[in-house]
């Protein structure tokens, strides 16, 4: 081997050493090993696999300029839409795969059963599309966030809406279980508190996945109320939208759901979805028009050829997230992520969002507006839309610290 001088060998190693620390972790080495937990069997599966997309698609560009010499690996498991299974299929990534962060989940139930072993094992938890005010708020801690809107910010933004219109007598109704009381329960808060002299006059609820709700709005359209709150869940939002369309009722009295205006719930029913109810969204491919949400529709039609849902959006911020975090800590230490993803700011295809500090909730627009059939789609669409603030449908840090302070007691 020809000698080298000392300047040029020193050099030699340098290389090297930067080869093996940073190359390596490329080459095989050290990995950011991310545990994702959610339901890949049964109906559900389509907002999951949906999620899941739009993580695999953010993280094709997160790796290709790594973090922190290192790129961003997962592995999944399915939930069944059981908590038990969910609980046991996250004990199993942090015990046995050692995974850094956990991911999940569309189960409310199993996203609040994951968040309380996450905060005992001290592992980051990013919940992405459930949707129970509890997770962050009266049961949030240090080790649990949210990635998609939750019930609180969804009911506030319905009563937002509402609260402008001259409807006065409301008729709730929805699914029997966590997600739809939830709803229920936020949006006639904030309603009542915007609009006093709103009143309710019966409520309606029946089991996840009741195939025939005909007869339930058949009793709600003789009671006559000015509106609807309809409170029901991806599993059974399809039924409640035939059942509206069969029935007639958008055309007597005014509708509101929370994400009757999302493409996942519109495109199977085709131009047979009912126009004229009113829902309230966190993204739609269509709409920002900003470059930020163009690149991100055209990347995900690119590679799995068809439009991103919300949770596919919410994927796709979850992934941004932990690299911006990770990076900004300048280090794979847990607390350190954790101090420095409180109040961090990502930019989204919707704009800047934020990652709350107080009680790690993002902190992201809603858009509020009406089912409508367009000349450009085959299926109905969100028009007249209405960008709500994030920060206007939010509740604040200290009604937040002030329900965390009273489930402890």
């Amino acid at each position: 081997m020809k000698h080298l001088g000392r300047g040029k060998f020193w050099g030699v190693v340098l290389v090297a050493l930067l080869v093996l620390s940073v190359g390596g972790a490329y080459a095989g080495g050290k990995t950011i090993k991310v545990g994702i937990i959610d339901c890949y069997s049964g109906p559900p599966a389509v907002y999951a696999k949906d999620a899941l997309n739009g993580f695999k698609l953010a993280l094709q560009g997160i790796n290709k300029e790594g973090v922190l010499g290192r790129k961003i690996e997962f592995t999944t498991r399915d939930t069944k839409f059981k908590v038990d299974i969910g609980l046991s299929m996250a004990k199993e990534l942090i015990m046995r795969e050692g995974v850094d962060i956990l991911v999940g989940t569309i189960s409310s139930s199993v996203s609040l059963a994951v968040s309380d072993l996450a905060r005992k094992e001290k592992v980051p938890f990013f919940v992405w599309i459930a949707k129970s005010e509890r997770i962050t708020g009266e049961l949030g801690h240090r080790y649990v966030f949210c990635t998609s809107e939750n019930t609180a910010m969804a009911g506030k933004a319905m009563a937002v809406g509402l609260s402008k219109k001259p409807y006065v007598k409301y008729w709730i109704a929805g699914d029997d279980y966590e997600y739809g009381h939830a709803i229920g329960r936020a949006a006639w808060r904030n309603l009542k508190r915007l609009k006093p002299e709103v009143k309710k006059i019966g409520e309606s609820w029946w089991k996840v996945g009741e195939p025939d709700l005909i007869p339930y709005l058949t009793a709600i359209m003789a009671a006559k109320p000015d509106a609807v709150i309809f409170c029901t869940g991806g599993r059974s939002m399809t039924n409640v939208l035939k059942a509206i369309k069969a029935t007639g009722m958008a055309k007597k009295m005014a509708i509101c759901i929370h994400t009757a205006t999302d493409h996942a719930v519109l495109k199977p029913l085709g131009l047979e979805a009912p126009e004229g109810v009113m829902g309230t969204m966190d993204y739609h491919f269509y709409y920002p028009e900003t470059p930020e949400n163009k690149a991100f529709v055209k990347a995900f039609r690119a590679a799995y050829g068809e439009p991103p849902g919300f949770p596919a959006f919410h994927g796709w911020n979850t992934a941004h997230f932990i690299a911006a975090a990770y990076r900004k800590a300048g280090s794979v230490n847990t607390e350190k992520f954790i101090d420095a993803i409180e109040g961090l700011k990502i930019m989204s295809p919707v704009g800047e969002i934020e990652m709350r500090a107080c009680d790690h909730q993002v902190v992201e627009p809603m858009f509020l507006g009406v089912t409508k059939k367009s000349p450009k789609y085959n299926f109905l669409i969100s028009s007249d839309i209405v960008t709500l603030p994030g920060p206007e449908i939010m509740p604040s840090c200290e009604e937040i610290m002030a329900l965390r302070a009273k489930a402890k007691k």
